[in-house]
């Protein structure tokens, strides 16, 4: 399968034969039933199968634009949506969507909010009302996605790596995560924080601070800040994440968070 996707990839004529289209057909199936994945975490580190986002990518010109209608709504796209829910025991609230060839897990609620093609929701996870799960997103276990969160989506270029969120993680209120950026097991951010790849995450628990991008460390309680940028018309006050103390060790991940949230004052 994964032969076949690689040289249509390289090779787009190939589309037109039977086998390479059922391929990706088998693809995103899987996808669907999570036997496959995006990325995956290997030996402590995340590795992005480039080959099943080629496969994503080759599925859209495949499907042609059909009218979807359901009670009183009516879609019009080249996917279908999900279905199945009760036997893949998810909850999905009226009115949440989840994409065909996206995955979710046991235990998983949607409250009213979108899920794309190719992400992976893993068990117990929650998405609240209007987060997004962008295209390839992969959500860890028991994670709680709070109102308005965008988990952004990445296709291309195909050996990009698309957001990671781990397990146990605390996602506040109207946060932005996008462009790779990965969040580790049990980090908890507030409200408003926004996440790319260029954002400086500042960790400010030391005498001096302490600069990185596109990771946040276990644990970490974040917030959002701001820094001060030279531009050519003048200084000027950019978005930063702030660091500001670690998450307590505790086998009651609740009571955890309640306390980080507490002992830090943070919103969510």
């Amino acid at each position: 399968m994964q032969n076949l996707i690689e040289r249509a990839w390289d090779d787009r004529s190939l589309l037109q034969k039977q086998e390479v289209k059922e391929a990706i057909e088998t693809l995103i199936a899987q996808l669907d039933q999570g036997q496959v994945r995006v990325a995956e975490k290997k030996d402590h580190d995340w590795q992005v199968n480039e080959w099943v986002k080629k496969g994503v990518l080759l599925y859209f010109p495949l499907k042609e634009m059909l009218t979807i209608e359901t009670g009183p709504f009516e879609f019009h796209d080249k996917i279908a949506l999900k279905h199945n829910f009760a036997r893949q025991q998810v909850r999905v609230v009226p009115h949440a969507i989840a994409r065909y060839g996206s995955y979710l897990a046991p235990g998983v609620v949607l409250m009213p909010s979108y899920v794309n093609i190719g992400a992976y929701v893993d068990s117990e996870t929650m998405v609240d009302t209007w987060a997004t799960v962008g295209s390839c997103a992969q959500i860890g276990k028991k994670v709680h996605l709070s109102g308005g969160v965008g988990v952004g989506g990445v296709l291309e270029p195909v050996q990009a790596a698309p957001v990671i969120i781990e397990d146990h993680c605390f996602i506040g209120s109207r946060c932005i995560v996008v462009e790779g950026v990965r969040v580790k097991e049990g980090a908890v951010l507030g409200a408003n924080v926004v996440l790319t790849a260029s954002t400086r995450v500042i960790d400010v628990t030391g005498t001096q601070p302490v600069e990185t991008r596109g990771e946040i460390p276990e644990n970490s309680v974040v917030i959002p800040g701001s820094c001060l940028k030279t531009f050519p018309a003048g200084n000027f006050q950019v978005p930063c994440a702030l660091i500001i103390g670690k998450r307590k060790a505790s086998t009651d991940r609740k009571t955890s968070l309640n306390d980080a949230l507490r002992d830090y004052q943070i919103s969510v």
